[in-house]
C-alpha cells in the first residue's frame, strides 16, 4: 500500500499541530514565576455597653442581689468578638434631700464584677447580650445608712 501525496499532507500537519498544543500545554502547566500584594486589616471602633432589662427595684440594707443584663451597639460594618463585660460603681449620687452622712460605694456590693460573653456581636444597635454581675444594698449594722435613702448608684461598663 503506498500512501498518496494528497493524504500525507493532511495527516503530517494534524500531527504537527497535536505535538505543537501538547507541548504548548506542558509549558503552561509547568510554567514558574513569582509576584507580590499586600492587603491591610481594617480597624474597628468601641462598643457601647448599655444595661438593659427589668427595672431593678429599689434596694434597701440586706435585700437580695439584683442580677444586671444588657445589650450593645456596635457600629461597626461586621461582627466583633466580645469576651467579658466589666462593670464597676463608678459614683453614688445621693437623693435631694437626703439626711445628712456618707453614701458611697462602700454602701453597696457590685459581685461578680464580670460577665461571660464570648460570642460575636453582630453590626446594629441593640445587639447582643450580656448579664451577671449583682448589685445589692450592703447591711451595715453598726452604721446609719439613711444618708443612702433614694441615693442613685451610678454604674460604668467596659470592654477589655
Amino acid at each position: 500500500m503506498r500512501m498518496e501525496k494528497r493524504l500525507f499532507l493532511p495527516v503530517a500537519i494534524g500531527l504537527l499541530a497535536v505535538v505543537a498544543a501538547s507541548g504548548g500545554a506542558y509549558a503552561f502547566w509547568t510554567a514558574g514565576g513569582s509576584g507580590a500584594g499586600s492587603a491591610s486589616a481594617g480597624t474597628v471602633t468601641n462598643v457601647v455597653v448599655h444595661q438593659t432589662g427589668a427595672a431593678l427595684s429599689p434596694m434597701y440594707p440586706g435585700g437580695s442581689p439584683q442580677t444586671l443584663s444588657g445589650n450593645f451597639d456596635n457600629g461597626n460594618a461586621g461582627p466583633v468578638y466580645i469576651s467579658t463585660v466589666t462593670a464597676s460603681i463608678a459614683s453614688v449620687s445621693k437623693a435631694a434631700g437626703a439626711p445628712s452622712g456618707t453614701c458611697d460605694a462602700t454602701n453597696f456590693t457590685l459581685s461578680p464584677t464580670q460577665a461571660t460573653v464570648n460570642a460575636e456581636i453582630p453590626a446594629g444597635n441593640g445587639v447582643g447580650a450580656w448579664s451577671g454581675p449583682q448589685i445589692k444594698f450592703n447591711d451595715m449594722a453598726s452604721t446609719n445608712q439613711d444618708a443612702c435613702k433614694g441615693a442613685t448608684v451610678n454604674l460604668a461598663y467596659s470592654v477589655p
